[in-house]
């Protein structure tokens, strides 16, 4: 037992990759805003060559008012995108329960802290800002993540439930 929760091979896998996302969320969030900005950069020039038709050949200014707004939208899905790994991870490592439990909001109020301290050590690297609206993004992106896992545990357990119904009936 370890917090109260029984630690199965499935929960101390999911333990590691909720590890996994923190590290993988401080390491993006130790670039510095030109480094940072590369990287969302090179992801919104091929959401932009792919989704914006002939952008090659739209005025100049056009161009980076596109380039501009995508980037934006990139890097705050890049943000919940993140916390939805990070939010399913952690709820995983919970492990089965009601969809209104303390344990639930002890992964969002974990997943939000640990967004608030994110956006905090991005406040201290060059170049980035500390915003509250990001820590908001990030945990609706935990929720979504949250959400997904209750789902797939539901599910799960709807499938093994059946699964004993069947061998039951045959004896």
């Amino acid at each position: 037992m370890f917090f109260g929760i029984k630690l199965y091979p499935v929960r101390i896998i999911f333990a590691i990759l909720t590890i996994a996302c923190m590290v993988v969320i401080f390491m993006f969030s130790s670039d510095n805003a030109k480094k940072s900005s590369s990287k969302s950069g090179k992801v919104t020039e091929t959401a932009v060559e792919v989704f914006v038709k002939d952008y090659d050949k739209l005025p100049r200014a056009k161009q980076i008012s596109i380039m501009d707004k995508a980037e934006h939208i990139i890097r705050k899905l890049a943000h919940y995108s993140i916390y939805t790994a990070l939010g399913f991870c952690a709820s995983m490592t919970v492990g089965r329960r009601r969809l209104k439990s303390l344990k639930n909001a002890g992964v969002i109020a974990f997943c939000f802290l640990y967004a608030c301290s994110d956006e905090l050590h991005q406040h201290f690297t060059p170049g980035r800002a500390c915003m509250f609206t990001d820590v908001l993004i990030d945990t609706g992106g935990a929720l979504t993540g949250m959400l997904m896992s209750l789902i797939i545990l539901a599910f799960a357990g709807w499938i093994l439930k059946k699964k004993a119904e069947r061998s039951e009936s045959r004896k």
